[in-house]
């Protein structure tokens, strides 16, 4: 029987997580979804992903790919799929997909949020969901600051060390900071991202809406071509992937 090709819509809560890529003698992500496979399909399956999210880091809409003769249509995938996965990875959808479908190489964009408990007190339940800070934050020098992040730029300043030679231009189509009572969203949209650069980003963008610094200084530590000179990266904790985004052709989800 000719093999398919299936993708995943997933959400994990990463928090006991070495990341999502697999490890060896450490819990990931990837390694708890190809074990569950192995126990649906009865193959040694091996699986490709859209974005490989550190420790800590938390996802509702990841996706991944793989190969399975199996016929087990969507739903009877994310049912037994979700019956040997532990409760803190779910599988939200399963979708047959073009035989040449590269999680990866087929996204168009990727979009990540990081949350921030912005109050005077912490909060219990969103311990494990947001970054707290206790001072206020303000929000319109934060976006002051964000247009300098839309484009075609080299953000150097914002990554961890890069392995030499390669590339650090990409393409940011959105970032923005919101605020819902007390809860702080940074979204941002990319072709791709650096290593830790959301994170990064947010740590000085935080250091903008403290009045630690200012819009200005932010666009000059952007425009630096500096590597790794934003900071603070502030924890993987408050970091989600919410959205992976496909041509037409292969849209699903």
């Amino acid at each position: 029987m000719a093999a398919r090709r299936m993708a995943l819509i997933v959400e994990y809560d990463g928090t006991r997580y070495h990341g999502f890529q697999v490890q060896r003698d450490v819990p990931t992500v990837q390694g708890e979804i190809q074990r569950a496979l192995g126990r649906v399909s009865g193959e040694g399956t091996g699986i490709s992903y859209a974005s490989r999210t550190d420790q800590g880091v938390h996802a509702t809409g990841q996706v991944v790919a793989f190969d399975t003769r199996s016929q087990l249509p969507g739903e009877a995938f994310v049912s037994a799929l979700n019956h040997y996965l532990p409760p803190d990875i779910v599988v939200k959808g399963a979708f047959c997909v073009p035989p040449d479908f590269d999680a990866r190489r087929r996204a168009q964009s990727r979009e990540y949020r990081y949350f921030i408990w912005n109050s005077p007190t912490p909060s219990p339940l969103m311990s494990r969901r947001a970054y707290f800070v206790s001072r206020p934050l303000d929000i319109a020098a934060m976006n002051d600051a964000c247009e300098a992040l839309v484009g075609w730029h080299d953000f150097a300043p914002f990554a961890s060390p890069v392995a030499e030679g390669k590339s650090t231009v990409r393409m940011v189509y959105h970032a923005g900071v919101s605020r819902c009572g007390e809860l702080v969203t940074f979204c941002m949209v990319a072709s791709s991202f650096l290593t830790h650069q959301v994170r990064n980003t947010i740590g000085a963008l935080v250091q903008v809406g403290l009045g630690r610094s200012d819009a200005d200084t932010f666009r000059l530590l952007a425009r630096s071509g500096r590597p790794g000179v934003a900071r603070p990266a502030l924890a993987p904790h408050g970091l989600c992937l919410v959205k992976v985004n496909y041509p037409h052709e292969v849209a699903f989800g």
